[in-house]
């Protein structure tokens, strides 16, 4: 068996980062209440996620654009990401962060974590003020299938050499596609479909890296 140069997309929203950052920019907006009952409705998989998005950011409409820099200063990593990322790319692998967040914050933390590729959505923004409205495809779970079939293909790591890690069901598309699927600090319904469960520190998905084949 060889072990393979792996492909490893996360989540980000309370995968890769420990925050909701709508919520995070909803703090700006005064209506962080409202956004997280949303949300946590949205990842139990209650609601359809491209109209709960619709919600959510509808109550930021008049926000300065200010917020993005002050929710990305709030944002705290995940434990165990960095060695994470750190341990993919000694194997010569790539990593990716794929999100239903917004493009605007999860830029910086790609820099800042070193990340092959990320996709998110953009949030629309006139005269220094979001509308309350995204702009482009919405990233859903099916836009997250697609990218981490898209990123492998690109960099030519087979299906059988990927990892998708995430929290909620609009990542259970993505686990689905990939070698192994890891629930990380899951919602029931993904823990009961993943893969693998683990809690609190990414590092514990080092061990799976050995268990994937070219």
């Amino acid at each position: 068996m060889t072990v393979a140069a792996p492909l490893i997309v996360l989540d980000c929203d309370s995968t890769t980062i420990q925050d909701e950052v709508i919520e995070l920019l909803a703090d700006v907006a005064g209506t962080r209440e409202q956004v997280a009952e949303v949300t946590e409705r949205a990842m139990r998989g209650e609601l359809d996620f491209a109209e709960s998005l619709t919600e959510r950011v509808a109550t930021l409409a008049g926000t300065p654009e200010s917020a993005f820099a002050d929710a990305y200063a709030r944002v705290r990593l995940t434990p165990g990401i960095r060695e994470l990322v750190a341990a993919v790319h000694e194997r010569g692998g790539k990593v990716g962060v794929v999100s239903g967040g917004f493009h605007e914050v999860l830029d910086p933390i790609a820099a800042d974590l070193g990340l092959d590729f990320w996709r998110a959505n953009r949030l629309e923004v006139a005269d220094g003020r979001m509308t309350g409205r995204t702009i482009g495809p919405v990233i859903d779970a099916a836009a997250k299938a697609a990218a981490l079939r898209e990123w492998a293909a690109d960099s030519g790591i087979p299906l059988s050499a990927t990892v998708a890690i995430g929290d909620g069901a609009n990542d259970l598309d993505m686990m689905a596609v990939a070698a192994i699927g890891v629930a990380f600090n899951g919602k029931p319904l993904v823990r009961e479909r993943a893969d693998v469960a683990i809690e609190g520190d990414l590092a514990l998905a080092l061990p799976l890296l050995d268990r994937l084949t070219a």
